[in-house]
């Protein structure tokens, strides 16, 4: 038996059904491809060695391809654990498209990672713990998944860890379930004359046995073991993908074209690899010119000492809108009404609050009324002197009110502090 296939028979597998014959002949090539190079599937070569020189004959089966900043990874055929290669289209080791990965992390000349994928599906072993590696790296690097054709069942998985999925307009992805066959060959062998006895200890020691009938029991441990296994896939995809888990499991493991995918949300956008790829690379370039053009012809200092003067100038209009509304305030009390002068004085001259002017305003003694000119109508103006003595005590350089009102203004203010002193003490 292919010692590759081998190791499927009797596990749980993720792998679309209705990719079986292309599956099985995958496994085969691959094994012919490992045997003819003479590798060894079971060595797994870490760090630095693990990448061959690029003369030597065995580097093709470990690719490392950047064009334009775009570093592409093949997820392609068979996918196997416990395989540190990739095949051609025949099949791809977990463990090539981890080392791959983080070898792209690295490199400073990798812009964007694209995952180049064409698979039925294939090993449980070692998949969810690679999804969970790329799903990691997300936002280290753009990671960007295009099925060119199809992503199935554990090539799916993988795919739902990029940032987005692109599919050709005649790929297809999904395939989110679990499969394991168990064969019976109870009535050929006894067609052939053929008895076959298990002598064992540990009562399930020979459960799922090829050579006689499933009982139910086993059948159904069997199936606890799927239905964990199914588990793990719905939530991560779920999480990948940001849907619900009942939205993937409602995709009952079918597979899909490209504009079902699109509408249940298993995939992003339709495109042909080539220009997909192309404008992945453009975004990086178009980015980049974006940056020198910004860096060439922008002033970066007057930017800046615009955006100071603007700030400046907001905060003094803010400043006198406040100042303003003070002194309104100050003069418009109970308190001012009857002590007008002193309160254009405390209102202009000081930096008294409102509360505090209006306070202080009232333990002075009220000033008295000066008679109003004769051609004048009763209680018309303000008192003598206000206007002038507000001009003059104003903030706004530009109002220009002249030094003899200024002294006015204080002069009336010392006369009355005087005569409010002198009370008191009296």
């Amino acid at each position: 038996m292919n010692p590759i296939l081998a190791r499927f028979q009797d596990q749980p597998s993720l792998i679309a059904p209705s990719g079986q014959a292309w599956f099985e002949s995958c496994v085969q090539e691959a094994a012919k491809v490992a045997e003819n190079g003479g590798l060894d599937p079971a060595s797994i070569l870490a760090g630095e060695d693990f990448w061959f020189v690029a003369d030597d004959p065995r580097a093709r089966f470990r690719p490392y391809k950047v064009s334009a900043g775009i570093l592409s990874i093949p997820v392609k055929g068979a996918l196997l654990n416990g395989f540190p290669f990739a095949f051609g289209s025949y099949a791809t080791g977990y463990e090539y498209v981890a080392a791959a990965m983080a070898r792209g992390l690295a490199d400073a000349q990798v812009n964007g990672i694209a995952l180049v994928i064409d698979s039925p599906g294939g090993m449980v072993a070692g998949n969810f713990d690679l999804v969970d590696r790329i799903f990691a790296a997300r936002g280290v690097k753009p990671i960007r998944a295009y099925a060119a054709e199809s992503a199935f069942s554990a090539a799916y998985s993988i795919a739902s860890a990029a940032d987005d999925i692109t599919v050709s307009r005649t790929g297809g992805v999904g395939s989110i379930g679990v499969v394991t066959v168990h064969a019976d060959h109870s009535q050929a062998l006894d067609a052939a004359g053929i008895k076959v006895t298990f002598i064992h200890a540990g009562a399930r020691k020979v459960d799922g046995n090829a050579c006689e009938p499933l009982p139910e029991a086993v059948k159904a441990r069997i199936q606890e073991r799927i239905d964990a296994t199914y588990d793990v896939f719905v939530s991560t995809v779920a999480r990948n993908r940001n849907m619900e888990e009942r939205a993937v499991r409602a995709t009952e493991a079918a597979t899909f074209m490209a504009s079902e995918a699109i509408s249940n949300g298993l995939a992003d956008r339709i495109g042909t690899l080539e220009d997909s790829l192309a404008a992945f690379a453009a975004s990086f370039t178009t980015d980049q010119e974006r940056d020198e053009t910004m860096t060439d012809t922008v002033d970066l200092d007057a930017v800046r000492a615009a955006a100071n003067e603007e700030g400046v100038r907001a905060g003094m209009i803010e400043g006198a809108a406040a100042e303003r509304a003070r002194v309104n305030t100050i003069l418009g009390s109970d308190a001012a009404k009857a002590r007008p002068k002193a309160a254009m004085s405390v209102a202009l001259r000081t930096g008294m609050d409102a509360d505090s002017a209006e306070a202080f305003l009232a333990d002075l003694p009220e000033e008295t009324a000066e008679a109003a000119p004769a051609a004048a109508p009763v209680g018309a103006g303000a008192p003598k002197g206000m206007f002038e003595a507000a001009m003059a005590g104003s903030r706004n350089p530009d109002l220009g009110a002249g030094d003899e009102i200024e002294a006015d203004a204080m002069s009336v203010a010392d006369r009355i502090m005087a005569s409010a002193g002198k009370k008191r003490r009296a």
